[in-house]
């Protein structure tokens, strides 16, 4: 039989087991990291050989992508990754600013046992990834962590939405993180793990304002800051700092 018994997560999401839902993660982490280029033509084929799995899972992968905006059908083109829109990160950054908290604060309340685990433990070995320049290791930390809290929340659909959001603005962050030293990312895992510590308190209060301390700015509020305060990972600059 392939594939895992069953094919969804209780949140609607692919099963980790699936050959597409694995597919799916690694051109997701690949675009994200920069290493297929924005505006790059997709060959399934190739991209079949290049994660070893089956055209079918690489076609679904890509449809999922593009649904959430990160790769784009073009005419008489095919599959490109999309451009890194300024203005779309700059609108994601707005709608995380409305909902982070609350979904941090929900967090407290819904988490299951299971998904408290995940999230205090999504950072294990970030000391030794960051003193090895692993960004891709580090990178699967964070979306381990904040996707675990979007789906502690227990609204499926909230979820899905900070999830794609988080995905929109990480591909900013990576691309602005050589600029961060190695003590700025170690102070980002603390923040990680501060509000990991008031979700497994069962504090909303306390995960609100510990999430609020992991929301990034923008872009255009980049400019004539340090590149070295710590933040959100892959975040430099905070509000409020």
């Amino acid at each position: 039989m392939k594939g895992p018994a069953r094919s969804a997560t209780p949140d609607g999401d692919w099963a980790e087991g699936l050959q597409k839902a694995r597919l799916y993660e690694q051109i997701l982490l690949d675009i994200i990291l920069g290493e297929l280029e924005p505006m790059s033509v997709l060959d399934e084929r190739a991209l079949a050989m290049r994660y070893h799995g089956g055209v079918s899972g690489i076609r679904e992968a890509l449809t999922r992508l593009a649904l959430e905006g990160l790769v784009v059908r073009r005419p008489r083109v095919g599959t490109v990754v999309a451009p890194l829109d300024i203005r779309e990160i700059e609108q994601a950054f707005e709608v995380r600013h409305m909902l982070e908290a609350r979904t941090a604060g929900l967090a407290a309340r819904n988490a299951t046992a299971e998904q408290v685990v995940g999230i205090t433990t999504a950072f294990d070995g970030a000391e030794a990834a960051i003193e090895a320049s692993d960004f891709r290791a580090m990178l699967a930390m964070d979306r381990r962590f904040h996707r675990t809290v979007a789906n502690a929340t227990g609204n499926a659909t909230l979820a899905r939405f900070m999830i794609s959001l988080e995905n929109i603005a990480t591909r900013f962050w990576i691309w602005e993180m050589e600029k961060q030293t190695a003590g700025a990312q170690l102070a980002d895992v603390a923040l990680h793990r501060a509000l990991a510590d008031q979700i497994a308190a069962r504090d909303p209060a306390g995960a609100e304002a510990a999430a609020q301390k992991l929301i990034g700015v923008p872009p255009s509020a980049y400019r004539g800051r340090d590149p070295a305060v710590p933040g959100d990972f892959g975040r430099p600059y905070k509000a409020g700092q």
